[in-house]
């Protein structure tokens, strides 16, 4: 008589979730009631061989409107290893509360053969039926954190309303305590002593500079860094009406309950010299056909180079300057604004020269050919001049890798793309 050949081991990994990390610092909290719960439930099918795994599976104070949670990362990991063959959890919403995150985490489970269970819902995926219920629960339960979503946002408007501080990153002189905004003494100064300086006529990027060398706190910033303030940093600070004692709701400023630290009056003041003096040539200046826009680097410090106009006894002067110099002043960076015209006028002449070798026309060809249209008849070198200003910048982005300008040493380097290695999707739209 032949023996009976023992039972598959079935590994079961407990899965369990907490919206909210308050209470995981008790000896007995949620996640605890959950993986019990999921335990008991296996124990009834010990008949059927089937194990807890000893690696948990536990995300405390992680939502369930999305998948970026660090353990459920790890048990889909577990599940594409092949480690596991049932994923037990107490409650479905306990694994996502999106209908459609559900649905890529049910195939991610059927594809690998790992079969799924909720402790107090007793269902089946098998067949129709089950995976019907299946997703009625889930698409309540992704309505429940809608209502919760919405019913977050009208409290937080409510709060507003009444100019209370609903919590956050307190700004630059202040602190939170119990949901309220206090001025915090030490730094109240460094915010009036700002709006001091701009009305004396010190620019934003020099008032950033003094205050790294002051060594002022950026609490907004997660990981500090050497020189944290910059130029934009500081005109958020004189453009922020919550030092007047406001606080915004719904794109409006209601008066708050937090003292003020600025007066009314030294607040318009700093808002009128804010306001460019002729808006009109300020919009003149704003020139989109800058042909080397997302391209050019700077060769000093390596950071891009940004588009910049001045509007002069009526002519448009274009520049490109270093973004890194531009935030952080000329300590960061030495390199001062360039000419567009000429930088340009010589990374064209090097693309001219690339449409007429003749290496580059099948390459090039190949790519205006996956975009349905035909080079001019007259060949590529007659390319250049049949193209409108923004296709030309399209040409050099789909040519041109990188350039580099070092205006110490007069260098001006042009990187070509191998468009061999460049499928053909990526090529650029071009209107002839």
């Amino acid at each position: 008589m032949a023996k009976n050949e023992p039972s598959k081991v079935v590994r079961c990994a407990i899965y369990t979730r907490k919206s909210t990390s308050a209470g995981l610092e008790k000896d007995f909290n949620s996640l605890d009631a959950q993986r019990e719960a999921c335990e008991a439930y296996i124990k009834t099918h010990a008949h059927e061989n089937w194990e807890v795994v000893a690696e948990s599976f536990d995300d405390g104070g992680y939502t369930g409107a999305n998948t970026d949670r660090p353990a459920f990362q790890k048990l889909l990991n577990w599940v594409s290893r092949k480690r596991v063959d049932v994923v037990v959890i107490y409650k479905v919403d306990r694994l996502s509360r999106s209908l459609l995150d559900f649905a890529q985490v049910m195939e991610h489970f059927n594809k690998h053969g790992v079969g799924f269970v909720s402790v107090t819902q007793h269902f089946s995926t098998t067949d129709p039926v089950g995976r019907l219920t299946l997703n009625m629960l889930m698409s309540f339960a992704e309505f429940e954190r809608e209502m919760i979503a919405e019913r977050i946002r009208d409290k937080i408007r409510a709060t507003r309303r009444k100019g209370q501080w609903t919590g956050g990153n307190a700004p630059l002189g202040y602190r939170s305590e119990k949901s309220h905004l206090l001025i915090h003494e030490e730094e109240a100064p460094w915010v009036k002593q700002v709006f001091r300086w701009y009305l004396d006529g010190v620019s934003a990027l020099n008032i950033g500079q003094r205050l790294n060398e002051a060594g002022v706190p950026l609490k907004t910033v997660q990981r500090p860094r050497p020189n944290p303030w910059t130029k934009d940093l500081v005109l958020r600070i004189l453009r922020n009406r919550l030092y007047l004692g406001e606080i915004s709701c719904q794109g409006e400023f209601v008066v708050a309950e937090h003292p003020d630290l600025i007066d009314q009056k030294t607040f318009d003041r700093v808002q009128a010299m804010l306001v460019p003096k002729n808006r009109r040539l300020r919009h003149e200046c704003r020139n989109p056909t800058y042909l080397m826009r997302g391209t050019l680097r700077c060769g000093l410090c390596g950071s891009a180079m940004t588009s910049a106009s001045t509007f002069r006894l009526g002519r448009l002067h274009r520049y490109y300057r270093c973004s890194n110099r531009d935030k952080q002043g000329k300590k960061a960076c030495q390199t001062r604004q360039l000419p567009a015209e000429a930088i340009e006028a010589f990374v064209v002449d090097r693309v001219q020269d690339a449409l007429v070798d003749p290496e580059m026309r099948p390459l090039l060809e190949r790519q205006l050919d996956a975009i349905g249209l035909r080079p001019p008849k007259l060949g590529l070198a007659s390319l250049w001049e049949a193209l409108t200003l923004s296709n030309r910048r399209r040409l050099i982005g789909l040519l041109v890798e990188e350039a580099r300008v070092d205006q110490f040493q007069g260098k001006l380097s042009v990187r070509f793309r191998d468009l061999r290695a460049l499928p053909p999707d990526e090529a650029f739209d071009a209107d002839l």
